[in-house]
This record gives structure tokens, sequence and C-alpha cells, in this order.
């Protein structure tokens, strides 16, 4: 089965994209790579698509990954029926009743804390 994918080029701290179509058992940096469709660059936002390269590997059972199926949405290629994207993932806590903002509020304490409301002691009249 392939898969387009994007492989990751460039130097250290610099990282340049190209878009592959590849074995979908292989991994991205083998290097066996059946065709380049394209290539994206995270800095310059620059993309080079070769649509009608792509559009005829998805026509032939080519899987995208979540992140080239987002790309070439973005720029206008019509993903097949049969894809269906990632669900979005939501975080949630693991233990949500232990945070504090979930924590009921405590009222201050009466006894120990300095009272605010005692009425003052008025001096004795003698």
């Amino acid at each position: 089965m392939l898969a387009i994918r994007m492989q990751r080029n460039g130097r250290a701290h610099t990282p340049v994209y190209r878009i592959v179509v590849q074995e979908s058992q292989r991994h991205p940096l083998s290097g066996r790579v059946v065709a380049e469709v394209g290539s994206y660059n995270p800095e310059t936002k620059k993309l080079v698509l070769d649509k009608e390269k792509v559009e005829f590997y998805l026509k032939n059972g080519a899987q995208p990954s979540s992140r080239v199926a987002f790309i070439l949405k973005k720029n206008g290629v019509k993903l097949p029926k049969w894809f269906k994207a990632a669900p979005k993932k939501s975080a949630k806590a693991k233990h949500a009743d232990k945070l504090r903002k979930n924590q009921p509020k405590e009222a201050p304490a009466e006894e120990g804390a300095p009272a605010e409301e005692a009425p003052a002691e008025a001096p004795a009249a003698e």
C-alpha cells in the first residue's frame, strides 16, 4: 500500500519537508521513494505541489497522512470519498476532581483567624 507523507530534510533547527509517495511499511527516512510530489517549508509557509501527480496517486489508492491531507485540502486538492480524516483529539485531565479549581470553596475558619467583625471593646466607665 502506498502512503503520501512528509519526509524531513534540511539542517538542524531548519526543517524542510518533501511530500513523497512511499510504501507505507517503510520508514520515511529510508530513502526508498516511489515519487516526489511536492515540498513544504514551514518557516516561510511555501508550498510547491504537483496536483496532477497527487490526484493520480490518490485515485490509485495512496493513503495521505493526516498532516498531508490537511495541506492538500487547504490547497484545493479533492480527497477521495473513502478517505476519513482523523478525529480531533481532546485533552482531558486524568484526575479532574483533584484539581484546585474543582475543589469546593472553603468557608473561612472561625477560630484561630483574626476576627474582622468582632466588636471593639469599649473602655469600662468607672
